[in-house]
């Protein structure tokens, strides 16, 4: 009987709404609420433990970089996913079985499958050696000034900085200065023979800034 229980809710993982509505029946979203914490408290804590000389904000920054949509999808194509989750028909036939969000959304419903179903510490191996060991590792946590700038501004902020350039120099000779705010606050401000590297060393800057509070 634990058996089937535990086949059911995992099933239960991979049904999308367009399904449910379709077809009747429960979809994954409840349990996409559930993994969605899960999967912040597992990464969290395997972040705390692995770097105990990091900062709040280099953690915070390397957290977002492990579980947004992106990199969630990422794993759950590599996993087989797509050929898992249970679409209603117009949203299969419009390509839903590859779209970020809804394979994103599945894979934190299958770590909710497997604490309901085996504990804690099960989905908690889970995670860490299917996606976050394998993320952190990966060349793309080690993010540029700009995008770490956002993945903090948007988890401590709830908010996208903004940049505003000024130019001078010559066209030989070009120079520009940027700066780069939240909220309207200025939070950094950089200078670089480009506009991508003035708003580079803007976003540095305000990660010093921010960090140092």
């Amino acid at each position: 009987m634990r058996a089937a229980g535990d086949l059911a809710t995992v099933e239960r993982a991979f049904v999308h709404e367009s399904y449910a509505k379709e077809r009747g029946g429960d979809s994954n979203e409840r349990m996409e609420f559930l993994g969605d914490s899960i999967l912040g408290y597992v990464t969290a804590a395997w972040l705390y433990e692995r770097y105990p000389e990091e900062p709040e904000g280099q953690l915070t920054v390397r957290k977002a970089a492990i579980v947004n949509d992106s990199r969630l999808a990422q794993t759950a194509r590599q996993l087989g996913f797509s050929e898992l989750v249970q679409l209603g028909a117009g949203m299969r036939s419009a390509g839903g079985a590859d779209n970020t969000s809804i394979l994103a959304d599945a894979f934190e419903a299958f770590v909710a499958a497997l604490y309901a179903a085996y504990g804690l510490e099960r989905a908690r191996r889970f995670v860490i050696a299917a996606h976050v060991e394998r993320i952190d590792h990966d060349t793309i946590v080690r993010l540029d000034a700009k995008t770490r700038l956002q993945h903090f501004a948007q988890a401590n902020l709830a908010a996208t900085p903004t940049y505003r350039e000024s130019s001078r120099g010559t066209p030989q000779q070009p120079a520009f200065t940027s700066r780069v705010s939240v909220k309207g606050k200025t939070l950094g401000t950089g200078s670089g023979s480009s506009k991508k590297a003035a708003q580079q060393a803007a976003a540095e800057a305000a990660l010093n800034k921010l960090q140092a509070n």
